[in-house]
């Protein structure tokens, strides 16, 4: 079984920083894709950032030159730089994986529990 688990969550004020990390774990033969999606109090889930292979990424416009996602294929685990946050980045970040678990089978999307970032003064 794949299992994804984030970490780095937590309480900081405006203008500070978080890294968010996801490790991906279990029988991976390939990862196609990673991806940050967040949720606040009230409103849907959103994607926040995206990257696949060969460095593809994209970012919602609310995160642009704020957030940085990047993978570390050795290690199946993704990171989410989070820089200059905003109150209104406050919101639950799950992380996701796409993934084939053997060289014969099809590609799944994994889903992370997910992490609180909260952003308070």
């Amino acid at each position: 079984q794949v299992q994804l688990v984030e970490s780095g969550g937590g309480l900081v004020q405006p203008g500070e920083s978080l890294r968010l990390s996801c490790a991906a774990s279990g029988s991976i033969f390939r990862i196609v894709a990673m991806g940050w999606y967040r949720q606040a109090p009230g409103k849907q889930r959103e994607l926040v950032a995206t990257i696949a292979s060969g460095s593809n990424t994209n970012y919602a416009d609310s995160v642009k030159g704020r957030f940085t996602i990047s993978w570390d294929s050795a290690k199946n685990t993704e990171y989410l730089q989070m820089n200059s946050l905003k109150p209104e980045d406050t919101a639950m970040y799950y992380c996701n994986a796409d993934l084939q678990r053997t060289v014969e089978g099809p590609t799944f999307r994994y889903w992370g529990k997910g992490t609180l970032v909260t952003v308070s003064s």
